[in-house]
């Protein structure tokens, strides 16, 4: 190629890059150019990776494992709130309540010979049921003519009727003699019949009650009582019949409220040799409102009554407040109740009581105020205050002639102020220890000089300890200042201050015999419960305990 050609195709080219530049000068320059670019994406997961365990047995640990424990010692709180103590004559009785449903205990001794009991039980327990129970006994003191004298037989049955009724029965038979050896002076001649005095009583006893409310929340449990009674001596006798129904009926509301209804008839008839017979009918309908809860127990109701046709109002409030714990309940009543006036009563009193000729009830009407609880786990107390107003209280006081047999009087109108104080000790089964002290003011004895035979002091103390499993010892004690009496001059005295301790001990020697020892009036302290009437000195007996169950 010439050189001219390849100067003519430089000029032609370089002409047209200018003219593309011109061109390019020419647009506008303030938009950013952008370009698209379009594509397929198609997302792949990566394979996973796969983990491969080979099977082999773990080491062998023969290294011994130490473990200790801290275990808290828990102490069982135990609200047990104890009822009442009354001071009663000493009852020779086994130490603890019988395990066992056959057994036989005969025993002798200084004072009683011989002494016998037994008790049996035949039936399951659930749907039916029936205890037989004997005892019998003679014991005889220093003194002249001085005796007593006990057989007393009683059987208790049961019946399921079906699944929410329960029929039960009870029949018995009891026989006492007492000797009035209490007679002033003492050189008096009596022979052993002009003496004896002769108490038997037969009695049964029918209920039937439902086991649960019903579908309206009722529970009831009518009763029928029927009690048969005779007093002889050598100059005559009498025959006392007790005729008692009660029919108990409540409702409740829920799991705090609830209805009493009660009705109860209790009629006497007495009638001596030679005497007119004397009726002594009370009647009572007892309406009251319940509320209770966890902390308030409360009853309202009054107690309309009828004693001998002529009616008389008592009140019925009762009411607890108590703390979560049990450990504090505050008491407090405004209460009214009838004491019955029958010679059969009577004679569980005072057994040398002359037959009465007028039989009347005791109408009592008391406020009191106290309170109870638990201390330090295994302590108990209580403690009361109380104001009675007691109408025909009935009281006993020696005849005039020789102050053998004891007459019965009354006084038309009496208050008395009460105090009553308790403490106890429980570490279950093991160890048990109660004692209470009751105070009592009589004040305006209306129509009596004095309240013949009551204790204006009573003291009393009970002990029962599980020693080993199988050997128990008791203790008790009872206490009183004397109380006031008549002499054949018809001055009044008091009487002297009295106590009596007793202890018992029973251990097994195989499991079918027990072997048991029983010790009264240990100080041998000689006081007089009833004036002229001297109590056994001390006394011991023992025998033996057979199991015929095992």
């Amino acid at each position: 190629m010439s050189n001219i050609q390849v100067i003519g195709k430089s000029l032609v080219l370089g002409a047209g890059l200018v003219f593309l530049g011109l061109c390019a000068m020419a647009q506008d320059s303030s938009k950013r150019k952008t370009i698209d670019i379009t594509s397929t994406f198609k997302p792949v997961l990566r394979d996973a990776v796969k983990l491969n365990f080979s099977a082999a047995q773990p080491a062998l640990d023969t290294t011994r494992p130490v473990l200790g424990y801290s275990i808290p010692v828990q102490q069982v709180k135990l609200p047990y709130q104890p009822g009442t103590l009354k001071p009663v004559a000493m009852q020779i009785d086994s130490l603890v309540p019988w395990k066992n449903s056959q057994y036989v205990k005969v025993g002798v001794g200084n004072n009683h010979i011989p002494y016998a009991q037994a008790g049996f039980s035949f039936g399951e327990g659930k749907t039916s049921y029936l205890n037989l129970y004997g005892e019998v006994f003679a014991s005889k003191g220093k003194l002249d003519f001085q005796k007593h004298n006990m057989a007393e037989a009683r059987a208790r049955a049961g019946q399921m009727l079906n699944k929410n009724h329960q029929v039960s029965a009870m029949v018995g038979f009891k026989g006492e003699d007492y000797f009035l050896y209490g007679y002033r002076p003492t050189t008096l001649d009596f022979t052993k019949r002009e003496l004896r005095q002769q108490f038997q009583t037969l009695d049964g006893e029918v209920t039937l009650r439902n086991t649960d409310p019903t579908e309206f929340g009722l529970s009831y449990q009518p009763t029928v009582r029927v009690v048969s009674f005779r007093h002889k001596n050598a100059d005559s006798s009498a025959r006392e019949q007790n005729f008692v129904f009660k029919l108990p009926v409540q409702k409740t509301f829920g799991k705090s409220f609830g209805i009493n209804l009660a009705f109860t008839g209790d009629l006497t008839n007495y009638k001596a040799d030679g005497k007119s017979s004397i009726k002594n009918n009370l009647f009572q309908l007892a309406p009251s409102l319940l509320l209770k809860t966890p902390n308030v127990s409360i009853q309202t109701g009054i107690l309309p009554s009828w004693d001998n046709k002529v009616f008389h109002m008592l009140p019925n409030i009762l009411a607890d407040f108590t703390t979560n714990d049990k450990q504090f309940t505050f008491q407090a009543g405004y209460i009214g109740y009838f004491n019955k006036g029958s010679m059969q009563r009577f004679s569980t009193i005072n057994p040398w009581i002359a037959q009465p000729d007028q039989l009347l009830n005791t109408r009592v009407v008391e406020l009191y105020g106290g309170i109870k609880g638990v201390l330090a786990q295994h302590f108990t107390y209580n403690a009361k205050l109380g104001v009675q107003k007691q109408r025909n209280v009935n009281l006993f006081v020696n005849d005039l002639r020789d102050g053998k047999t004891f007459l019965t009087v009354y006084a038309p109108e009496m208050d008395v102020v009460t105090v009553h104080g308790e403490i106890g000790y429980h570490k279950g089964e093991k160890f048990t220890f109660t004692s209470g002290v009751t105070y009592n003011n009589f004040v305006d004895v209306e129509g009596q000089e004095k309240a013949w035979g009551l204790f204006p002091l009573e003291v009393n103390a009970s002990l029962r300890w599980k020693i080993m499993d199988d050997l128990y010892f008791k203790t008790d004690f009872i206490g009183w200042d004397g109380p006031a009496y008549r002499n054949q001059s018809g001055l009044a005295f008091k009487g002297d201050k009295a106590f009596d301790l007793s202890s018992g001990l029973e251990f097994k020697v195989t499991k079918s015999i027990d072997l048991w020892l029983q010790m009264n009036n240990i100080l041998n302290n000689r006081y007089e419960r009833w004036n002229q009437y001297q109590v056994y000195g001390f006394n011991v007996l023992g025998g033996v305990i057979l199991r015929l169950n095992r």
